[in-house]
């Protein structure tokens, strides 16, 4: 893994962001600048975030660029908006899953690794340059997990699979 900033050539303001990138045996060279998460069922339980996201996603700032997509099932998002320091898209009712894949395509989807569970995170996943189908206790969708490049036991697994790297590479080489 390398991680790498890019700073303004000759006075040209490129962008000051950094890159995760991972070189994966038998796959492409994955350069990830954005972490796109589902929140419910993702990072949050019935509404309410769970226990240790907020710290883990806050020593991810530095490395990556941090977007939560939400429908806000349970209206708690302003909540956890706060907690995180984050402002998460609203995605509208209806077409959910098209809405999420056309958000990481006006990021630049090899650009970036996603995070859900639920039906309409599949496409998201299938999209990312890397997608992370976690299990939740409120269930992970079978289209998830079948479109996902990952499969972790839970949100906190997931986060710190970018504190080491090296396990991704693991599960992914060919």
């Amino acid at each position: 893994m390398v991680l790498k900033t890019v700073f303004p050539i000759s006075g040209c303001l490129l962008y000051n962001r950094p890159v995760i990138e991972l070189t994966i045996p038998g796959r492409v060279t994955l350069q990830l600048r954005h972490l796109v998460l589902d929140v419910n069922g993702t990072l949050a339980v019935d509404g309410l975030l769970l226990d240790g996201v907020a710290r883990r996603l806050n020593a991810l700032r530095d490395r990556l660029e941090v977007h939560l997509l939400t429908a806000d099932t349970h209206g708690r998002q302003a909540e956890i908006d706060r907690r995180l320091n984050l402002r998460a898209v609203r995605i509208a009712a209806g077409n959910e899953a098209a809405q999420k894949a056309a958000y990481l395509q006006r990021l630049g989807a090899e650009s970036v690794a996603a995070i859900g569970q639920g039906a309409n995170d599949a496409d998201m996943l299938q999209a990312a340059g890397l997608g992370i189908c976690v299990l939740s206790t409120e269930g992970t969708a079978v289209s998830s997990l079948l479109s996902a490049d990952l499969v972790v036991p839970d949100i906190l697994t997931a986060l710190d699979l970018f504190d080491k790297p090296m396990r991704i590479v693991a599960s992914l080489r060919a």
